[in-house]
């Protein structure tokens, strides 16, 4: 059995040295290790987004990625979305303000989701929201108030 390695990378603007082995998920060692619960489990296969991050400003399925593969890398979870501990992204606002959220599974990686497609398309179309957020499966709300809460 191999060995577990320090990978060394910044999770939410912090500095953190992560103790696993080197194919060990991301998605657990955030879970298990650094207690970010936020970040879901869904599928455990990369297709329902629930445990959606960004990498280094892009959009991962964290299920997916090995924890070597981070080493250097800036991690965000849900957990580092928020703007201070008493004022949410404007994204999670809309979420709770527009009935965005049901169950709560989808909800974490919807709204990482959408915050990396205002980021880069501020006002974006129909379309364009589909498309950003097309790698998150809902089984609850049927879309129509994830998308209200992104166009909020």
């Amino acid at each position: 059995m191999p060995s577990k390695i320090e990978t060394r990378c910044k999770v939410n603007d912090q500095p953190r040295t992560l103790h696993a082995y080197p194919m060990e998920r991301l998605l657990d060692v955030l879970r298990e290790q650094l207690h970010l619960t936020g970040t879901k489990e869904g599928c455990g296969e990369g297709e329902c987004g629930a445990c959606t991050v960004l990498i280094d400003g892009k959009i991962v399925n964290s299920c997916l990625v090995p924890v070597a593969q981070v080493e250097g890398g800036e991690i965000k979870t849900i957990e580092g979305v928020a703007v201070s501990e008493s004022q949410l992204h404007a994204v999670q606002q809309a979420f709770i303000e527009c009935g965005g959220a049901q169950c709560g599974i989808c909800t974490p990686g919807m709204v990482i989701a959408a915050v990396s497609l205002l980021e880069k398309t501020p006002n974006p179309t129909e379309g364009e929201i589909r498309n950003g957020l097309a790698g998150n499966l809902c089984r609850c709300t049927g879309y129509m108030k994830i998308f209200e809460s992104v166009v909020r």
